[in-house]
């Protein structure tokens, strides 16, 4: 009766507060001095003299404060630190009461700026809050701690008022904790003890010495070519890695998958076998992802160039998400079941106990976007989720940061299949996640040092990691066992510099301890070696020079590296409907790094004399790079008349460029391909175009040279098409116009090539 009582009166204390007082009573631990009306006893005013130090005062008042008779108030503030440790376990509770309802509409403006915060420094700043909380009430946790326990109001407000009280849960941190569960005698050991299960294989082998030196130094290149994934490449770096067969069968045993997902796979890709008209075949993969899966499944690294948003994107998600979940639930069944070795034991480590790394992170997936995350986890969670019994910690929070309510959509909204299939829902691009898996429960937001599986995007990463001159932390990176970038050529389109930033901070030797138990930590771990037993996936649309580097560069897997390398006959130029010719004109240049210089010269002095005539208005000039649009719009700033238009323009600039254009007022048009990518404009009055260089991605070419249409009958006359391209360009080259006619144009000893398309070509 007197807990009760006690909790009635909280209720009381609680609903008397007005709105702003909860508010400053959660953001400060105290009410405002103005507004302070719970005393009923007030101690009359008295004067003292201050000290001379201010800090001697400081040190007088808190001596006083301590002395002071502990008011409801002040016994209210004291629950405010145990409550906030339990808001994640109902976060997610169906159940909410009215104040909860209050506090998430008064603070939902105020937390959304802050919920991409850095997951890294959670801990540490909810123990300095809480700190901050109780540091004149320590004579009160014991009471604390009664309310705690079982008033759910209060948990609430500490999840509505703090974005990242989630990673400071203590029942959800205990309940995933690597270190403190165990498989229980008599439970079922759902793991495959098998020598030939690839997880044990390639997480059990030692490496020499030798072996490191020559998986830095040595490679050797073989080809073959499969009738699912066409040519591949096979890198290998020790002799006895290197081909893999492929299988004609997709017998799940022979996969060496982890129980439950033996049952859940043909079920979560039920959908994407009926889309290809196989639902009725005894096979659970479609052609592309057992040829993946084979290939992955061995544990070696993969750059797979032909992965589209509107044909086979999903088909890929799920085949990685497929390895990614085997392998978390391989991993901590190992850990668990040697936590039940060692408890039983009760004596020294044995060196076959050794099944983790120096912090607990195996996975990094990048994707671009939000919703590339969002259906990542519902790829996950679907796996995972056996019989409906799974558990998802802070789902409904997920759904609201990483969802789209299609109504915010414009009604007339209109743009290229592949732009919607990209940004069909939330495209921000600045987030970053933790998952962490037990069994047969999952907690989203999980704080990186506390995750299985970390999803963030480039930037969200970059945030993270920073610069030498910022507060930096990349400890969560250093045993990463499985790399996935996918979508990489939309990463392209953002920033490419924070991929390089990333593949710079993986693997490295952490500067901290981090609570771990080195006497389980693998030997390869503790010997700097991560790196050589990384896994890492690339799925792009394409080949690009730049994924190349970092694949050839930052990649040294032991086990060897497969390219897909096919070839394309025809290019993007077939699909131009229009009646215009092609212009293709060869920069030479001794060297890359003098490319931009070369480049620039020979249009300024070559290609732009030609179109200065007045005939010769409505001219688009397509850039790629930005640093060359700069360059040419300051060039063209000293005297000519132009309009620009690229990713940072305003709406209003753009349509005032876009009208300047079409009425001949301004001849030129500087426009950016990432302008392009993400907003697929139709540019009116084209007459003339000029590729600066080629675009990214194939079909840009295609696209653009379709928006030229004839106002007049024998406009299609005077149109022109001009496309500068070096022997560096050979990839967006063959893309264009094809492999074969690529070579000859590269190999050429002449400079200009001219191809004609449409109808009456």
């Amino acid at each position: 009766m007197g807990k009760r009582k006690r909790r009635g009166k909280l209720r009381e204390l609680i609903g008397s507060l007005t709105k702003k007082q909860k508010k400053h009573l959660r953001e400060f631990g105290e009410e405002h001095p103005f507004d302070d009306k719970i005393l009923e006893k007030a101690e009359p005013g008295q004067i003292v003299e201050l000290a001379d130090s201010s800090e001697q005062s400081d040190s007088e008042s808190d001596a006083e404060s301590g002395t002071e008779q502990i008011t409801p108030y002040q016994q209210l503030c004291s629950t405010l630190k145990n409550v906030a440790e339990d808001a994640d376990s109902v976060s997610d509770s169906d159940s909410e009461t009215e104040f909860e309802e209050e506090a998430e509409e008064e603070d939902q403006d105020d937390d959304e700026e802050e919920k991409d915060g850095s997951e890294v420094d959670d801990e540490n700043e909810q123990k300095e809050k809480a700190d901050a909380f109780s540091k004149d009430d320590t004579e009160n946790n014991a009471a604390a701690k009664e309310f705690s326990e079982d008033e759910i109001v209060h948990d609430e407000i500490g999840n509505a008022s703090d974005p990242e009280a989630d990673f400071t849960d203590v029942k959800n941190e205990a309940k995933f904790c690597l270190e403190s569960n165990f498989i229980e005698d008599g439970s079922e050991d759902e793991s495959d003890n098998s020598s030939e299960d690839p997880f044990k294989q390639h997480m059990d082998t030692e490496l020499e010495d030798d072996d490191v030196k020559t998986v830095t130094e040595v490679k050797s290149t073989m080809q073959s070519k499969w009738t699912t994934l066409g040519q591949l490449v096979w890198t290998s770096r020790l002799p006895k890695y290197t081909l893999v067969k492929e299988l004609s069968s997709e017998c799940l045993k022979d996969l060496h998958l982890h129980k439950p997902l033996a049952t859940t796979w043909p079920k979560t890709n039920g959908q994407l076998l009926s889309r290809e008209g196989q639902l009725n075949q005894q096979g659970v993969f479609t052609p592309l992802q057992q040829g993946l899966f084979n290939i992955i499944n061995g544990y070696k690294d993969l750059y797979y160039p032909e992965r589209t948003a509107i044909q086979n994107g999903e088909e890929v998600r799920h085949a990685y998400c497929l390895h990614v979940m085997n392998h978390i639930l391989k991993a901590n069944t190992q850990v668990l079941s040697n936590n039940a070795k060692c408890r039983d034991q009760k004596a020294e480590i044995d060196d076959d106990l050794r099944d983790r790394g120096i912090t607990r992170p195996k996975v990094l997936i990048v994707v671009p976007i939000r919703e590339s995350a969002l259906r990542v986890v519902q790829t996950l969670i679907s796996l995972l989720d056996m019989k409906d019994k799974l558990e998802v910690s802070n789902k409904k929070r997920f759904k609201n940061e990483y969802g789209f309510n299609p109504e915010e959509r414009p009604p007339n909204l209109k743009r290229p299949e592949d732009h919607e299939a990209i940004f069909a829902g939330n495209n921000d691009d600045h987030f970053r996640i933790g998952v962490a898996i037990l069994r047969w429960c999952m907690r989203l937001y999980a704080p990186f040092y506390s995750s299985d599986i970390i999803i963030a995007s480039p930037l969200g990463l970059r945030t993270v990691i920073k610069t030498e001159s910022d507060k930096r932390d990349f400890d969560f990176l250093s045993s990463i066992e499985i790399l996935i970038i996918d979508q990489a050529d939309v990463a392209l389109m953002q920033n490419w510099e924070h991929i390089v930033h990333l593949m710079k901070h993986l693997n490295l030797q952490p500067r901290e301890p981090h609570g771990v138990d080195f006497s389980r930590v693998r030997m390869w771990n503790l010997n700097n070696w991560s790196k050589y037993y990384r896994q890492t996936l690339i799925f792009s649309a394409f080949q690009d020079p730049q994924i190349n580097a970092i694949y050839s560069k930052y990649c040294f897997n032991y086990r060897g590296q497969v390219t897909v390398n096919n070839v394309p006959r025809t290019g993007s130029i077939c699909h131009v409907v229009v009646q215009l010719p092609h212009v293709f004109q060869r920069v030479d240049v001794s060297s890359y790094t003098s490319l931009p210089d070369a480049r620039f010269e020979f249009f300024t002095k070559k290609v732009l004399p030609q179109y200065r005539e007045a005939v010769m208005s409505h001219t688009l000039i397509y850039i790629p790079i930005y640093f060359d649009y700069v360059r040419l719009r300051n060039y063209f700033s000293r005297e000519i008349k132009f309009s620009s238009i690229c990713e940072y323009s305003k709406k209003s600039s753009i349509n005032r460029a876009r009208h300047h254009f079409l009425t001949g007022e301004k001849p030129f048009l500087l426009y950016t391909e990432r302008f392009h990518f993400y907003k697929r404009y139709t540019i009116k009055g084209i007459r003339h175009l000029i590729f600066y260089e080629l675009p990214t991605y194939p079909h840009f070419y295609s696209e653009i040279c379709n928006m030229l249409k004839g106002e007049n009958r024998g406009d299609e006359a005077t149109w022109t098409c001009t496309a500068l391209y070096s022997k560096y360009d050979a990839h967006k080259l063959t893309r264009v116009v094809g492999a074969e006619r690529a070579a000859q144009m590269i190999q050429s000893q002449k400079s200009v090539h001219l191809f004609v398309t449409g109808e009456d070509s």
